[in-house]
């Protein structure tokens, strides 16, 4: 052992950066549950809620686009 302080077996910046990616895709779930409820509460048919995803999901499509693009860089 180095010194480091372990959070279930792992240092504190694996159980972090696992924390994140776990924690973030079920935020991103959740937001996509939200804009459909959204878009079928407000009856806004098939073109209304293609635009509502697009839209409302371009938030984190950048967040996910940047973790592809750090892995085909290999910076991560």
């Amino acid at each position: 052992m180095n010194g480091e302080p372990l959070i279930f077996g792992l240092t504190v910046a694996e159980f972090e950066d696992l924390s994140l990616k776990i924690c973030f895709t079920a935020l991103i779930l959740y937001m996509l549950f939200i804009i459909g409820n959204l878009a079928k509460e407000s009856k806004a048919g098939k073109y209304g809620t293609m635009w509502l995803f697009i839209a409302l999901g371009v938030g984190f499509v950048g967040f996910v686009a940047k973790g592809v693009i750090q892995k085909l860089m290999g910076i991560e």
